[in-house]
């Protein structure tokens, strides 16, 4: 099973090096950057020489938003898959992240084990990136 190039968008530190340690010891993931605010993703995701497989972002960063996020991903020539993984997963939340182009939404309190399973499925080609 190849390895998904992860692009991790997530402003607490003890979240983003947990969530980081156990998707590359359970998933078939390899984080290749993160990022604590949305200019900094942004500008990270529009390089070229960065390439990647899964976005996963959180809805609430340091500076500007997920949101933010998923619009400026929507811009990128090429399409991507992007899944929200927050605290923040309502109902409406979740329909204005799918409506930005997000694959999935994720609850950060007890979805994890469906995030690694949609990373697997993934990672064999199943579903993910939107045409």
């Amino acid at each position: 099973m190849r390895k998904l190039k992860t692009y991790i968008v997530e402003d607490s530190p003890v979240i983003r090096e947990n969530l980081i340690a156990t998707l590359e010891e359970l998933g078939p993931v390899d984080v290749v950057g993160t990022a604590e605010d949305e200019a900094t993703a942004v500008s990270w995701l529009a390089l070229p020489s960065h390439p990647f497989d899964l976005v996963i972002v959180d809805i609430f960063l340091k500076r500007g938003s997920g949101l933010g996020v998923l619009k400026a991903i929507q811009k990128l020539p090429e399409r991507h898959s992007v899944v929200v993984l927050s605290n923040y997963a309502t109902t409406d939340m979740r329909r204005k992240c799918l409506e930005l182009g997000a694959v999935r939404v994720f609850d950060k309190s007890n979805e994890i084990d469906d995030l690694i399973s949609y990373c697997s499925g993934l990672a064999v080609g199943e579903g993910g990136v939107p045409s």
